[in-house]
């Protein structure tokens, strides 16, 4: 099972069927955003966070009403307790939708309650989960490398999933699989094609709308890839080091050399102490020019990123930010994507 990253206080079983309970009886104020024609005709979809949302809408288009629970910046979907107004919202949709992996479990949670709703999990969808073998806690490179542990039988080629092999550093601890699954431009294909599919059996009048809609999204994600495709001829092999590893995925497909500590990302990723061998690795890496570009991400703040960003800062090594979820005012996945390549890229020419 993927570990939690925080140890915020989620919504268990108890509290879901007490918030929804609630919710049908009109009551709560919850922060999620709702997008769609608003017409009462509309598809209602829940997704947990704003990037899901935001991919349901350039399935579904006008066909779809879509509300995101999470859509604020500044919100955790790891420690996210779930409103009254959540419960009724998800206890209303036809369709929902969320990251899974022990990203979001307060969604899960909501989900278990609606007897009615589609539901679809994105990590389950990616396959990533078959992909990982059994590996040990604290030995995942060692379980990667070793012949006869890195496919199992329903791992797809291209990925095989090698992202611990550099011995020393991994991309996320535990040698689980990295939960965060949007990142993986394959995953979001994935989902996108099984919302067209989800919805086209709630719909089957406008099913080849929505199939019209997911093959668009496919082709814009697939340029997307070839941007990627691109920084990794250009600048395969650049040593990055990441404050937290939301984007494990896309620095796996630029081809990006993730020298960060595993204990440092253990350790922020857990929300424990950073053990001052790996924090004393870090400095040396940001001191010693071996590090070519500091990923940050901008929701995971803590006094030890902040502390990595000023050294980086300090040694002029260029820091591109990352967020879990749409920024604010933006509210497509492609655009938003698009943006944080272009900063990448442009940070990998400048180091």
């Amino acid at each position: 099972m993927i570990p939690r990253r925080r140890t915020g206080r989620l919504l268990t079983m108890t509290a879901a069927a007490t918030a929804l309970a609630l919710g049908l009886a009109g009551c709560g104020d919850g922060g999620g955003s709702a997008t769609g024609n608003g017409e009462g005709d509309a598809i209602p979809v829940v997704a947990s966070t704003n990037v899901w949302g935001s991919v349901v809408s350039a399935v579904g288009g006008d066909q779809v009403s879509v509300k995101s629970i999470i859509d604020d910046p500044a919100g955790d979907p790891h420690s996210y307790q779930a409103s009254a107004e959540d419960a009724a919202d998800v206890q209303d949709a036809q369709l929902v939708l969320y990251n899974g992996g022990g990203y979001d479990d307060f969604f899960a949670g909501l989900a278990e309650q609606a007897d009615d709703a589609r539901k679809l999990v994105a990590f389950d969808i990616s396959g990533k989960a078959a992909e990982e073998p059994h590996a040990e806690e604290g030995h995942a490179e060692e379980a990667h490398a070793e012949e006869g542990h890195a496919e199992e039988p329903h791992a797809e080629e291209g990925h095989a999933e090698e992202p611990h092999a550099e011995e020393g550093h991994e991309g996320h601890a535990h040698g689980e699989v990295n939960e965060h699954v949007w990142y993986d431009l394959e995953t979001v294909g994935k989902v996108a094609g099984q919302l067209a599919t989800q919805l086209g059996e709630l719909r089957p009048e406008a099913a080849q709308t929505f199939t019209d809609n997911a093959a668009a999204f496919q082709s814009e994600l697939d340029e997307l890839g070839g941007r990627v495709e691109k920084i990794g001829a250009e600048k395969g092999g650049a040593h990055v080091l990441a404050t937290e590893p939301v984007a494990h995925y896309l620095i796996e497909a630029a081809k990006l050399d993730n020298v960060t500590p595993a204990e440092f990302s253990r350790a922020i990723e857990e929300e424990t102490d950073v053990p001052v061998a790996a924090q004393n690795q870090v400095n040396e890496l940001l001191a010693g020019n071996e590090v070519q570009l500091v990923l940050n991400n901008v929701q995971t703040v803590t006094p030890v990123t902040e502390q990595v960003t000023k050294k980086a800062g300090e040694a002029g090594i260029p820091i591109v930010s990352l967020t879990e979820t749409l920024p604010e005012g933006e509210t497509g996945y492609i655009a938003w994507m698009s943006k944080q390549l272009d900063e990448l890229a442009g940070a990998l020419k400048s180091s």
